[in-house]
């Protein structure tokens, strides 16, 4: 690979990092420069990079492996069950919505941190059970049940058991079900 190449596949995949980092760290101050660490790290290591591999897949596992790093270094981590300082980075808009995500966000808070990590990866970055398996070094298997438990947590904690728990406005709730029975579940 080129280093033009790998240039342009460090830069398609910051989105998606920048992304799971927010998640991970819960703050998007705290994300960027997770972001930037793994650039760094990834640009200085880029003779390590196996052609052919995933970069999308070697960029989080190097994301990841700094974020707890930097939490095995500093020797604690300030708990935000409650959401209460991932609420202060938010600006709440003039529609409902913002009660649902905030809901969500507080049910995803209470999520184990193995569960929700592999949640995240899978549903929200659109990241294969396979690459997730390799990004935590655990089997597939071990990916696919944290998955299937956090979705059945989270769907509890937010007590949706069927399309209509999902609200008034059916024209989303038909959107989702045309999405599938998948969405349904997270």
């Amino acid at each position: 690979m080129s280093a033009a190449d790998f240039k342009d596949g460090l830069i398609r995949e910051i989105p998606n990092l920048r992304a799971f980092a927010a998640s991970l760290s819960g703050s998007m101050q705290l994300a960027d420069d997770l972001v930037q660490d793994t650039l760094l790290k990834a640009w200085g290591n880029s003779d390590k990079f196996q052609p052919g591999t995933s970069l999308r897949a070697w960029l989080f596992t190097i994301l990841r492996n700094t974020y707890y790093s930097l939490y095995r270094k500093r020797g604690r981590e300030v708990q935000d069950s409650e959401g209460t300082y991932a609420e202060r980075l938010a600006v709440r808009g003039n529609q409902e919505s913002h009660l649902d995500l905030a809901d969500f966000r507080t049910a995803l808070a209470k999520l184990p941190e193995e569960q929700r990590e592999v949640l995240i990866m899978v549903g929200a970055t659109g990241l294969s059970y396979e690459e997730t398996a390799e990004i935590c070094g655990v089997a597939i298997g071990t990916i696919k049940s944290r998955v299937n438990r956090a979705r059945t947590k989270l769907a509890e904690l937010l007590s949706i058991g069927s399309l209509e728990d999902l609200g008034p406005d059916r024209q989303s709730a038909a959107a989702i079900q045309r999405a599938g029975p998948e969405i349904v579940r997270l």
